[in-house]
């Protein structure tokens, strides 16, 4: 780990799990975790335990948040963010666990994809909070893929204290009005520089049910700089992020000062209670 508290190390494990094979996923993480001993977060992909398809499976495998197979993931020397699978009632929850040496929290995904072939509802529960961790001295948020592409939701993350927002994915190549590399690439650099915040993206690679995902897991600090980025490979990579510049930037402009939270609530629930948009001209 970094010995001055104002430098942040971040892992970025990027695999390409199988699909069902969940002991041989957690061999690879443990494999790529004892790599990276010396850095403060690790972070691997969405669902980097399962894979994404569970639905095609007999049996999800899902795991409780305090399984030791899981747990034991945070026994390299970093804190540890992975995708997995959680044990739910009926359905599994599409989860990040957050494991910090004997401490565990869990992010769930808060929107799930219902659209193009994908319904991620049939295979999981949705989450229904959005929570921010101490890690290591520096404050994180977890977004769990779609949920990015919600624009409320890393803005509240920052609102509420997170200076890196970590960002897991399982993004297939795929385009719409343009390709969906150029999308996430548009996503990142927006909330990295409007939240004056460090974006750590973390892509699988890999196929999985003739789909193929295209990695590009990196990190993007509040300049709009880009401080790495892996190919479409399975691979690593090692960032040292500047907390105390990050810090500075915040008190020398400082744009989430004003929340708006009033502001936000009121409209909220105005549109909640049926209002209408006024057309002007």
């Amino acid at each position: 780990m970094s010995e001055d508290p104002d430098r942040f190390r971040i892992a970025l494990i990027q695999t390409s799990p199988i699909l069902g094979a969940v002991e041989h996923n957690l061999a690879e993480l443990h494999s790529q975790l004892r790599q990276v001993s010396h850095v403060d977060l690790a972070v691997t992909a969405e669902l980097a335990t399962h894979g994404y398809h569970i639905g095609e499976l007999t049996d999800p495998l899902a795991l409780p948040a305090n399984d030791p197979r899981l747990t034991s993931l945070g026994g390299h020397g970093p804190a540890v963010v992975v995708g997995f699978a959680e044990e739910g009632v009926d359905r599994p929850y599409n989860s990040a666990a957050i494991i910090d040496r004997d401490e565990v929290a869990v992010q769930r995904k808060l929107y799930l994809v219902q659209y193009r072939g994908w319904r991620e509802s049939d295979q999981f529960h949705p989450g229904d909070r959005l929570e921010c961790h101490r890690i290591r001295g520096a404050t994180i948020a977890v977004l769990v893929c779609n949920d990015l592409w919600q624009p409320a939701l890393p803005w509240l993350a920052a609102h509420s204290g997170a200076e890196i927002l970590v960002v897991i994915a399982n993004s297939l190549r795929s385009s719409a009005a343009v390709p969906v590399q150029r999308m996430w690439e548009v996503l990142i650099t927006h909330a990295a520089v409007a939240l004056q915040s460090c974006v750590v993206f973390v892509n699988r690679c890999g196929t999985e049910l003739g789909g193929t995902f295209w990695g590009g897991s990196r990190v993007v600090v509040p300049d709009g700089r880009r401080l790495a980025k892996l190919s479409a490979a399975a691979g690593r990579a090692v960032v040292e992020v500047d907390l105390a510049a990050l810090r500075e930037l915040r008190r020398e402009w400082p744009l989430l000062r004003d929340s708006g939270f009033d502001l936000i609530a009121t409209e909220t629930a105005r549109r909640g209670a049926g209002a209408r948009i006024t057309a002007v001209g």
